[in-house]
Order: C-alpha cells, then sequence, then structure tokens
C-alpha cells in the first residue's frame, strides 16, 4: 500500500484545530502538563475523542522502534516565567506543531538546578534546548550521557549540538548604528541574565567573563562593536519588572550622569526600563532614546517601541524540523534567521536637559 492510500491517523495538530487553540496548548493540555485551564484541556479531551486520537502515534515514521512518542523541550529557569515572555509561547508553539505533524508529545522541563534529574530520567526521545539560558553546557552534558538527538536554539556551537542560530549580533550593531546616526555617545545597555546564579547587578569584566548565556553575549558583542566601553545593568530574565528595576538603576542619578539611550537586550525589558523613566518624569524620547529586541506586542506599552524584529515562531519550528529529521535517522537541516531592524517612536536625536 503507498504513502498515499494509507488512512490518515489524526495528529495533535489536528485536535488542536478541532478545539480552537494552538499546538503547543493542546499538546500541553493532553499530556496533562503546563498552565492549562480545566475548561480548555476539556475541550481539548473532548476534540480527541471525537477525532478518535489516543495519543502520539508510537509507529510514526519518527518514532518507530518502540519509543515514547514524547520530545523534551528544555527551557531557562521556571517554566512559569516562560509562559508570560511572547517570544518564549511563540517558539514553543511553533516547535509544538512540527511535533504534532508526526503525532508526538511535548514534556517541558527547565534546566535549573533541581530540573537536572529530571533531564537525567524523563522519557524522551530527542530534546530541544530552548531559549535564552546560561545552563545549555550543563543540559547537554547531562542528555549526551542519555545518547539521544539533541538539538539547540541559540545555543554553543563548540558543545557540538546542531544549533538554531539568529543573527542577534548584527541586529543590535544595526541599533547602535542608528543611535549614533541621531548623535548619542553616552549609552547603556540592560542585559538578560549572564550566568547560571543569576546575579542581578551593574554589568562588569567579571560578569562578562564568566557569561554563558549565548543571545545576550552576541547582542552584547552587537553593541560594543559600535560603542566598546558601553557599560550598564545585568537583570535576571526578560521581565517588565526586572528591566523597570533595570532602568531606576541606571536613571535615578544626577542628570549629567544619566545616558542619553539605553540597549535593551529584549523588548519586555526595554518597557520596563522606560516604565521607569516615565517614574523619574524623563521624557522618551526626548530626553532618553530606548530599544529593545525581539519585535512583540508589549501589553500596557503606549509606544511604537524602536527595536529589532526576530522570528521567533519560525525558530521553534526550524528545531522542529530538526528533531524530527534526527528522530528518523537523517541529518538535520540547521538555519541561521536574519532579523530585521524597525525604528519606531522611542528614539529621537541626543539631548540633554541641562
Amino acid at each position: 500500500m503507498d504513502q498515499e492510500s494509507r488512512p490518515q491517523r489524526p495528529t495533535l495538530a489536528d485536535v488542536a484545530a478541532r478545539a480552537g487553540v494552538s499546538p503547543s496548548t493542546a499538546s500541553l493540555a493532553f499530556s496533562g502538563a503546563g498552565p492549562v485551564s480545566e475548561a480548555t484541556k476539556q475541550r481539548v479531551l473532548q476534540a480527541a475523542t471525537e477525532l478518535d486520537y489516543a495519543g502520539p502515534d508510537p509507529r510514526a515514521r519518527s518514532l518507530r522502534q518502540g519509543r515514547s512518542g514524547i520530545v523534551g523541550a528544555v527551557i531557562g529557569g521556571r517554566i512559569i516565567h516562560s509562559f508570560r515572555d511572547p517570544v518564549m509561547v511563540q517558539t514553543l508553539d511553533g516547535l509544538a506543531e512540527e511535533l504534532a505533524a508526526i503525532g508526538a508529545g511535548m514534556l517541558l522541563l527547565n534546566d535549573a538546578e533541581e530540573g537536572m534529574l529530571q533531564l537525567s530520567n524523563a522519557p524522551m526521545d530527542g530534546v530541544v534546548l530552548i531559549g535564552c539560558s546560561p545552563r545549555l553546557d550543563n543540559s547537554v552534558s547531562v542528555l549526551s550521557r542519555r545518547g539521544m538527538p539533541i538539538v539547540s536554539i541559540e545555543g554553543l556551537a563548540s558543545l557540538g549540538v546542531p544549533d538554531i542560530t539568529v543573527d542577534n549580533r548584527g541586529g543590535v550593531r544595526q541599533e547602535a548604528e542608528h543611535l549614533v546616526g541621531l548623535g548619542h555617545e553616552h549609552v547603556a545597555v540592560v542585559t538578560l541574565n549572564l550566568v547560571p546564579s543569576q546575579r542581578r547587578g551593574p554589568l562588569t569584566a567579571d560578569l562578562e567573563r564568566q557569561a554563558t548565556t549565548v543571545p545576550a553575549i552576541d547582542r552584547l558583542r552587537g553593541l560594543r562593536d559600535v560603542f566598546p566601553d558601553v557599560g550598564g545593568f545585568v537583570a535576571t530574565g526578560s521581565s517588565l519588572e526586572e528591566g523597570r528595576i533595570a532602568g531606576h538603576a541606571i536613571l535615578d542619578v544626577a542628570p549629567e550622569l544619566r545616558p542619553t539611550a539605553i540597549v535593551a537586550q529584549s523588548d519586555l525589558l526595554a518597557a520596563g526600563v522606560i516604565r521607569a523613566a516615565e517614574e523619574l518624569e524623563i521624557d522618551v524620547p526626548r530626553e532618553l532614546s530606548v530599544v529593545g529586541f525581539d519585535g512583540i506586542r508589549v501589553e500596557g506599552l503606549d509606544y511604537d517601541l524602536t527595536t529589532v524584529w526576530q522570528p521567533s515562531r519560525e525558530k521553534g519550528s526550524a528545531a522542529g524540523r530538526a528533531i524530527v529529521a534526527m528522530l528518523d535517522g537523517r541529518d538535520p537541516e540547521l538555519e541561521e534567521f536574519e532579523v530585521r531592524f524597525h525604528r519606531g517612536a522611542t528614539t529621537a536625536e541626543a539631548h540633554r536637559s541641562r
């Protein structure tokens, strides 16, 4: 019987479409993991019943040989924080859709110290390491001992893991050149978490030497390509509140000591910096220019943010295709994504009100 004449078994993607939810939500609801409401879970299970979908197909081509039918998605830090970050949600959704196409489920894990035991024994056929994590080397070390396929998103090539990459350095370089064109000389940065200990505080040479978070390192390098001596503040993650804390640390000083521009390594951090500026009655962009990174919509931000857009969902999809290929015994196709600079309304010519 040829492939086209075989009866088509319903997939998780079919269940998601029938329930009116994303593939990632359907995967979480069906597996019983993750922050999914009971009403949504019941809607997904009802759709599965109507479609006669019983779960991941052990005969799927990438899951033959009696495997579990589960692919792990490992994120940095606590899972609940990741669901507040639109970039992470979009990335997970792209990954889940590719896995759903072969009937595979997705198991969310974190790479914090308490999560290492799960990495070492959770029933999985392969793993995708996702996002801005300073612990990729630890995760790879644990998972490599299990001999399973591993794909990373914005990881370290030196770890020997197939990697999906984004031009973080080039994107921030464009932002820095934009600021130079506006006459800015005194610029500060708010970085993502740099080290596993999640240390919040001033950016120091020591912290930079210890840094292991690849996107943060590359974005800082892009800024230093234009502003070699830039200083700033290290956040513990990508959130509005972390940006607000960093903004106060940088801006709550004498006016002559303030930077005229702040480069935040995420849009959520940038939104927090803007909130801090508003609380300190510093006008954006007349007195302070602010740029972000990601190209997402931030709830409550009444500005057209100057930023760099990155293809978050496409990153997840590419990682999904790569892990599916490895499960099927094929070489993965690795992709490097370009980014796009967006000039919004949060940057202006350098100005000091003194």
